[in-house]
């Protein structure tokens, strides 16, 4: 494993132990319901399902098809706030 492999799998333990990757995930949800993100993407959902038909999606295709526009169409100001969030808990927890 790489050096950044390797800091990365230490970040997330360290997110996880405290309970703080639980905490961060809560405020994401929060936030893209806020701003109505999660409304885009169901009907980014809908429209998949109605230009192929129900009985030719899968829950898998749906992924595949929305992943990239749900990443784009997540606010800056939401990024923002959970990097900074993430770095003042780096910050913090450094050793």
């Amino acid at each position: 494993m790489n050096k950044e492999a390797r800091l990365k799998a230490t970040i997330n333990q360290k997110l996880t132990e405290t309970g703080e990757r639980e905490r961060l995930k809560e405020l994401l949800r929060a936030k893209l319901t806020e701003c109505g993100w999660k409304d885009q993407m169901k009907a980014q959902c809908k429209e998949v399902i109605k230009e192929k038909g129900l009985e030719h999606v899968t829950v898998e295709d749906l992924v595949v098809e929305i992943t990239p526009k749900g990443r784009a169409l997540v606010p800056d100001s939401v990024k923002k706030e959970l990097l900074q969030r993430i770095r003042a808990f780096l910050t913090q927890h450094a050793s």
